[in-house]
């Protein structure tokens, strides 16, 4: 299945129906005054965010959606038959943009919810609304007006409240395959992964936490080089970055560097993430030439996170990581909780 996480599509409601034109005509009802029906609504456009759909591959080739004109009014003040609005299934995390003005629409981030981008028409009024004491026999009537038309950008923003971020070869597809299910696309070579993957990884209280695995950033990603540019938006919504740089780098410091300055260019508040350093594929570091806990200490100091030494091929130091994830996770569960509290306590 192809990743397409960006999409230009063009949105119409439908049209509002005509108002008509007629006159009663009952047997019994010699002076049959106009009752000509107003035309239905036309069809809205609504995104709805569904489970079931991972990427906005559906939009790649289907770049144009219209909602159902609305009927025409009928006889006797019958109102046109409204027309059905058009329901667009996006997967969850898609923000909608004006794609002519760069506005913000929407974002829709949980299951069922709905987000109108295009009104549908009015329908137009028929003949007996222009009834009065100076027209007794109105013959005209308004037509339906045109439903709302826009341009739309959309673009995916992965939903994980965890992003393994570094350099391509640190080893993220591979920790991502040990702590879950998922089976990305793993080598030796760099930018193997092509697109992010995620996965659900069991905390102890059974709960599942989803991790995502961001392609790799090279120095000037924020500017548009490699690959990282497209999918840092992906880790916009994450609560904690897992920064995993290889061990066996010969410049482990300023492979760091390397990422938290993309990180800052991207801006957005992602310098600002919490974030917890991992030190990977020690299994194949020689220890006795190379200090790793010297070098942990060095990357405490010099970031004020956490730092671990561990392998994501022999799970070696996976355990106390990921308490320490879960940890921070739930500190920040409760300061939300404590914030939502005192804000409805002062409601």
């Amino acid at each position: 299945m192809q990743f397409i996480d960006q999409a230009q599509i063009e949105v119409e409601a439908g049209k509002g129906g005509d108002g008509i034109v007629a006159f009663r005509r009952e047997k019994y009802v010699p002076a049959g005054g106009p009752s000509g029906g107003n035309g239905g609504r036309g069809g809205s456009v609504i995104f709805m965010a569904v489970e079931n759909l991972q990427t906005l591959l559906d939009f790649r080739y289907n770049h144009i959606f219209k909602g159902e004109n609305g009927g025409r009014g009928g006889p006797n003040n019958c109102t046109g038959a409204s027309g059905k609005d058009l329901i667009i299934e996006v997967p969850c995390g898609t923000v909608i943009y004006d794609a002519e003005t760069g506005d913000f629409i929407g974002d829709l981030t949980e299951k069922n919810q709905k987000l109108l981008v295009a009104q549908g028409g009015k329908g137009g009024l028929g003949n007996q609304h222009f009834l009065s004491n100076r027209n007794r026999a109105p013959e005209y009537a308004l037509p339906g007006l045109p439903g709302e038309r826009k341009l739309l950008r959309l673009e995916l923003k992965l939903l994980a409240e965890v992003g393994i971020i570094g350099l391509p070869n640190a080893g993220k597809s591979t920790l991502i395959s040990s702590l879950s299910a998922a089976r990305p696309k793993i080598a030796d070579y760099p930018f193997t992964t092509l697109i992010p993957n995620l996965g659900v990884v069991k905390k102890p209280t059974g709960d599942g936490t989803v991790f995502a695995d961001i392609p790799g950033l090279i120095e000037g990603a924020a500017e548009g080089a490699g690959l990282g540019h497209d999918f840092l938006r992906h880790i916009e919504r994450t609560r904690v970055l897992l920064h995993l740089i290889d061990a066996t780098s010969d410049d482990i410091i300023g492979d760091y560097n390397t990422i938290q300055q993309e990180l800052t260019a991207y801006g957005r508040g992602l310098d600002e993430r919490m974030q917890i350093i991992a030190l990977n594929k020690i299994d194949a570091v020689d220890r006795e030439t190379v200090d790793l806990e010297a070098l942990a200490t060095q990357l405490n100091h010099l970031a004020h996170v956490p730092v671990f030494l561990i392998s994501a091929v022999t799970r070696t130091g996976l355990e106390p990581m990921l308490q320490e994830v879960w940890h921070i996770l739930d500190q920040m569960n409760t300061i939300e909780e404590t914030e939502l509290l005192s804000l409805n306590q002062q409601v």
